[in-house]
């Protein structure tokens, strides 16, 4: 888990970006040292939760083992995911992240909409690491 990019459960969970108070421009990943906007002298940053849902705003399939540091075991059969590009609305950014287990492009269509809710990203016996997934709304 990267500490402060989301919170919460599976009924709450939330991605954490921050908004700047000069220019109301919205980050994800958060932003918490200048505003990213060129054309702003800058202003304080605060942390927000970021909308729950958003639309489909492009998607694709990873059909290869990414290198280190995504953490993968090299015995096992590569098990391809889908990646999903997702407008929020509100924020008027577009997000990047894996599909939920089980949701395939098969699945998806631009415009559809979506939510973030909580993912593994590895786990071991010690550890699980955690990140956000989207998955379609309804299922």
């Amino acid at each position: 888990m990267v500490d402060g990019w989301f919170a919460g459960g599976p009924e709450d969970f939330r991605l954490l970006g921050t908004r700047c108070s000069a220019c109301a421009c919205v980050f994800f990943p958060r932003e918490d040292t200048h505003c990213r906007n060129p054309g702003c002298s800058g202003g304080e940053l605060a942390e927000v939760p970021l909308s729950r849902c958003g639309r489909v705003w492009s998607y694709t399939d990873s059909r290869y083992r990414p290198p280190s540091p995504y953490v993968t075991a090299p015995e096992l059969p590569w098990e391809p995911y889908a990646l999903i590009a997702v407008e929020l609305e509100s924020e008027r950014i577009v997000v990047l992240g894996q599909a939920a287990p089980g949701v395939t492009v098969a699945d998806l269509t631009v415009g559809m909409e979506v939510e973030v809710v909580p993912g593994v990203l590895h786990e071991d016996p010690e550890t699980t690491w955690t990140t956000w997934n989207w998955r379609p709304t309804g299922v």
